[in-house]
C-alpha cells in the first residue's frame, strides 16, 4: 500500500515516540495537517511561530523528552529563528518541521519561500532539506538521534510540498547509522586517574555545575561526588536545579548575579571542577582574574568547549552521568572543615538581602512568597532581565527540571510560552511563569492558548513600567539616562486576562502579596496576577561587565 509523504512522516513521528507537536499550519503544511486531522498525535494551536518553537523548548526542557514543532514556510519558518537558537544555546533537544514551496519551485522567490535551512545553519545542531519521499523515514529519525544524543540540541527538518504530498511504500529504518557521529561518553581513564589525584590534593575544591549535568541526569551521583569529597556546589543559571538549593554545600549561583560567597569561593578555590558548564562570560566575569589560584577540570561532552574560554588543566570528555561515576568508583571520602568553616563565614556576612521602601513592594519578596507557597513543587518558567534574576537568586530548588529559562541567548517572550510547553508536558505540576511587563507583552497572545487548551498556567507579572534590567544599567553606567526604558502605555493586565476569559488579580501592597498569590494559585484554571513593584529596584550583587567576579556591586556585610 502507498502512502503520501505526509502519512509516511506522520507515522515517523509515532515511531519515535512522540505525543505532541506544537504549531501553525500555513499553506505549505496543509498537507500534514491535513492528516493530522486523523491522527492520535495532540497537536497544539499557539497564536504564534516563536509561541510554538519555545513552548516545543519548555514541553523539553521539564521533561527531558525532544521538543517538536511545526510551521509553514516563509515567514512561519523564520519565525522559528530566535527559538531555535534559543534553543541551541541552551543545548535543549527540538527537532523543527517547516513546510517548504515545492521543489521545482525553491529558488525562484517562490511565494512565501525562504531559504531556512540556510537561515537556520548556525543555529541548529544539524538541518535537512528533504527532496525524495522516500528519504523522509530516515531524515526524521536520524534528527531525533541527532537531537537528542552526545551535547543535545535542535534539528531542523524541511518538507517542500509536493514531497510530502508524493505518494509511495514506504520503508522505515530499525537503525541510524551515521558513520561520522560519534558522541564520546566514558571519560578516557588516564584523564579519570589524572583528576581524582588532583581532587585528593585539593585543599579548597569547588564543584562548577552547568546544565549539562541536568542534560544528563545526573543530580544524583553529582550529590554523592560533593558529599563523597565535601566539596561545596555552585551551579551556572542553567544548572540551578542540579544541586538541591538547601544542602550545606550549596553556595547558589556564581557570575555576574551570583551570591557573594560563590564568586569568593571561586576566587580562592584551588581546584575547580567543571561539570557541563561552558564557562560564558557571564561566569566567569574578566577571564584572566577568574578562579586565579585553581587548577581547573573541564568535564563536558562536547570537545568544542573545552579549553575555549579558560585554560584547562585535566580536560575529560565524556557523559556526566558516566564520568561522575568513574570518579566515583576512584575516589575515597575526603575532609575540608576548614575551607567549609571559612565559606560558612561568608555566607553568614554576605547573605542575598534586599530593602524594602514603604508603601512599595520589593521584587525580591514577591519571589520568596512564590517560593514559600509552592515549597519547590512547581515549575518555574521565567522570562529575561531582572524577573530572571531574582528568581534565581531567591527560588529553592528541590526538584530537577523545575526551573525553565534562557540562558545562553537571553530570550525576552520566552518564559510565557515556555510555560505553555511545560504544563502540556507536566499536566499535574503546578507552572508558574515569572515574567517582566515588557518581556509578557511580547507573547502575551499566548493567553488564549491556555484557554483553548484549559492549561492552567499561572503567571506572575513583576510590573516595575520599565525594561528593568536595561533601566537599571542605565542607572549604574549612564548616568541615569533612562533612553526608551520606561514603558508609557502599557496595558490593564487584569482587563486583558479577563477578555481572553482568565481571571486576573492586581496586587499593590504587600499585605495582598501571599493571599492573593495563594488564592491565584489554588485557581483550577489559569491566572494573571499584575504584581505592582518597586519601580528602581536593582538586583545585587553584581558584578560590571569584563570585571573580576569577587569585585561586586550593591555588596553589604551584615
Amino acid at each position: 500500500m502507498k502512502n503520501t509523504g505526509a502519512e509516511i512522516f506522520i507515522e515517523a513521528l509515532r515511531r519515535e515516540g512522540v505525543e505532541v507537536i506544537f504549531g501553525y499550519p500555513g499553506g505549505a503544511v496543509i498537507p500534514i495537517y491535513d492528516v493530522l486531522y486523523d491522527s492520535p498525535l495532540r497537536h497544539i494551536l499557539t497564536r504564534h511561530e516563536q509561541g510554538a518553537v519555545h513552548a516545543a523548548d519548555g514541553y523539553a526542557r521539564s521533561t527531558g523528552k525532544v521538543g517538536v514543532c511545526l510551521a509553514t514556510s516563509g515567514p512561519g519558518a523564520t519565525n522559528l529563528v530566535t527559538g531555535l537558537a534559543t534553543a541551541y544555546m541552551d543545548s535543549v533537544p527540538m527537532v523543527a518541521f517547516t513546510g517548504q514551496v515545492g521543489t521545482a519551485m525553491i529558488g525562484r522567490d517562490s511565494f512565501q519561500e525562504a531559504d531556512i535551512t540556510g537561515i537556520t545553519m548556525p543555529v541548529t545542531k544539524h538541518n535537512y532539506l528533504v527532496k525524495d519521499v522516500r528519504d523522509i523515514p530516515r531524515v526524521v529519525k536520524e534528527a531525533f538521534y541527532i537531537a537528542s544524543t552526545g551535547r543535545r540540541g535542535p534539528v531542523l527538518v524541511d518538507l517542500p510540498k509536493d514531497i510530502t504530498m508524493a505518494k509511495i511504500k514506504p520503508e522505515y529504518p530499525e537503525e541510524v547509522n551515521l558513520p561520522g557521529y560519534k558522541p564520546t561518553y566514558v571519560g578516557n581513564a588516564r584523564q579519570i586517574k589524572a583528576a581524582v589525584r588532583a581532587i585528593e590534593q585539593a585543599k579548597r575544591p569547588v564543584l562548577y555545575i552547568g546544565g549539562g549535568v541536568t542534560a544528563a541526569g545526573a543530580e544524583a551521583p553529582l550529590l554523592q561526588l560533593a558529599e563523597r569529597i565535601q566539596a561545596p556546589v555552585t551551579t551556572t543559571l542553567m544548572g540551578l536545579t542540579a544541586f538541591p538549593s538547601r544542602h550545606p554545600l550549596s553556595l547558589g549561583m556564581l557570575g555576574m548575579h551570583g551570591t557573594v560567597y560563590a564568586n569568593y569561593a571561586v576566587t580562592e578555590a584551588d581546584l575547580l571542577i567543571a561539570i557541563g558548564a561552558r564557562f560564558d562570560d557571564r561566569v566567569t566575569g574578566r577571564v584572566d582574574t577568574f578562579a586565579p589560584q585553581a587548577k581547573v577540570i573541564h568535564i563536558d561532552i562536547d570537545p568544542a568547549e573545552i579549553g575555549k574560554n579558560v585554560r584547562v588543566d585535566i580536560p575529560i570528555v565524556g557523559d556526566a552521568t558516566i564520568v561522575i561515576g568513574q570518579l566515583l568508583e576512584e575516589l575515597k571520602e575526603l575532609q575540608h572543615p576548614e575551607w567549609l568553616a571559612r565559606i560558612d563565614e561568608w555566607k553568614r556576612h554576605y547573605p542575598l538581602r534586599y530593602n524594602e521602601s514603604p508603601g512599595a513592594i520589593a521584587p525580591q519578596r514577591v519571589v520568596e512568597t512564590i517560593d514559600e507557597l509552592t515549597a519547590g513543587n512547581a515549575i518555574i518558567t521565567t522570562e529575561v532581565g531582572q524577573n530572571q534574576m531574582w528568581a534565581a537568586q531567591y527560588l529553592k530548588f528541590t526538584k530537577a527540571r523545575s526551573f525553565v529559562t534562557s540562558g545562553g541567548l537571553g530570550t525576552m517572550g520566552f518564559g510565557f510560552p515556555a510555560a505553555v510547553g511545560a504544563q502540556v508536558g507536566n499536566k499535574d505540576r503546578l507552572v508558574v511563569c515569572i515574567a517582566g511587563d515588557g518581556s509578557f507583552q511580547m507573547n502575551m497572545q499566548e493567553l488564549a492558548t491556555l484557554v483553548a487548551y484549559q492549561l492552567p498556567v499561572k503567571v506572575v507579572i513583576l510590573n516595575n513600567g520599565y525594561l528593568g534590567m536595561v533601566r537599571q544599567w542605565q542607572e549604574l553606567f549612564f548616568q541615569k539616562r533612562y533612553s526608551c526604558t520606561e514603558l508609557t502605555g502599557n496595558p490593564d493586565f487584569v482587563k486583558v486576562a479577563e477578555a481572553y476569559g482568565i481571571k486576573g488579580y492586581r496586587i499593590q501592597n504587600s499585605t495582598e502579596l501571599k493571599p492573593v498569590l495563594a488564592e491565584a494559585f489554588r485557581t483550577p484554571g489559569p491566572a494573571v496576577v499584575d504584581c505592582v513593584v518597586a519601580r528602581e529596584e536593582n538586583v545585587f550583587p553584581m558584578v560590571p561587565q569584563n570585571g573580576s567576579i569577587n569585585k561586586m556591586l550593591g555588596v553589604v556585610e551584615e
